[in-house]
């Protein structure tokens, strides 16, 4: 079954994390600064933010660009790494480790310890 998010061949570089202790509803709200944004652009903006996520999404963006940029298949097709776009960010729901709490009168409640899965796609911009 053919995917129709992206053309697979023009994405040149990718990268992905998994198990990140991050709850994926706080991880939007960063990844939504710098979706659809070049490179360059993007890792300048994630150096200012202040928000816990923001750590996580450069480093794994950065690590997208410089496998792009190493990558033998795109030899000739990259001239500034910076320039390419952040054509795909999803920030999915991971595992859920569950915690409990004493409560009064004996009962316990739930607490979810919630983690995420980012996958990035770089593209040559347009």
């Amino acid at each position: 079954m053919a995917r129709n998010d992206t053309d697979q061949s023009s994405v040149v570089g990718r990268a992905r994390l998994r198990h990140l202790p991050q709850a994926p509803r706080k991880l939007r709200l960063v990844a939504d600064l710098v979706r659809g944004k070049r490179v360059g652009e993007a890792l300048a903006l994630l150096s200012l933010t202040p928000r816990a996520g923001a750590q996580p999404l450069y480093k794994l963006i950065k690590s997208a660009r410089d496998g792009a940029e190493t990558n033998p298949n795109n030899t000739g097709l990259i001239s500034d790494p910076d320039e390419l776009v952040i054509s795909k960010l999803t920030v999915d729901g991971g595992t859920i480790l569950w915690r409990w709490r004493p409560r009064a009168y004996g009962r316990a409640s739930r607490i979810r310890k919630r983690s995420c899965h980012i996958n990035v796609e770089l593209s040559l911009s347009a």
